[in-house]
């Protein structure tokens, strides 16, 4: 089934998400994402998280907790901070969706949320496309989006592969749960 029949089935539901971890769109990062190394998920999706949270700072410049979430999470993958900080900080990130009336938006903030969850488990890694592709569905509508989604779609592969080869060029610390 393409996935837009997928997203059109979603949307007569009424689901607030469009995309599964099953969605036909994601099976490719899917299966790469099985077969990496942490470090370089962490690093993939925090920086996927940190692209989306400022685009949420420029739509919402006062708005600090995204952004917030993302630094922290890179602060505990770094082992600067315990998991309870940045963790509060994540739960703050998905509280600005309750704030918001643009579904592109809310799902925007769970996009940041799942991706900087990414530090305490991989299972979060695809929860940030899933709220990401649904932002750009929201955002262009049913009509528009196959470009943007498909393009963003490619993007995601295109950053794992790279860190996929890099991550251990990266000199940064790294926390000691995240070297086991």
């Amino acid at each position: 089934m393409d996935w837009m029949e997928e997203v059109c089935q979603h949307k007569k539901r009424k689901n607030q998400i469009l995309f599964s971890k099953d969605s036909t769109i994601l099976c490719e990062l899917s299966m790469l994402i099985q077969g990496q190394q942490r470090r370089a998920m962490v690093l993939w999706a925090l920086e996927q998280a940190r692209r989306v949270a400022e685009e949420l700072a420029l739509r919402y410049p006062q708005e600090q907790r995204p952004m917030q979430a993302v630094e922290l999470s890179t602060l505990w993958a770094q082992g600067k901070v315990k998991m309870p900080q940045a963790k509060q900080a994540i739960l703050q990130a998905h509280a600005v969706a309750k704030e918001l009336s643009d579904p592109a938006d809310i799902a925007l903030c769970h996009a940041v949320g799942q991706g900087c969850g990414t530090v305490h488990t991989v299972g979060h890694a695809l929860g940030l496309p899933m709220y990401e592709l649904t932002a750009l569905v929201d955002r262009y509508g049913l009509e528009e989006c196959r470009v943007p989604v498909e393009q963003r779609a490619a993007q995601y592969l295109d950053r794992l592969l790279y860190w996929q080869q890099h991550w251990q060029e990266e000199e940064r610390e790294w926390a000691a749960f995240l070297c086991r």
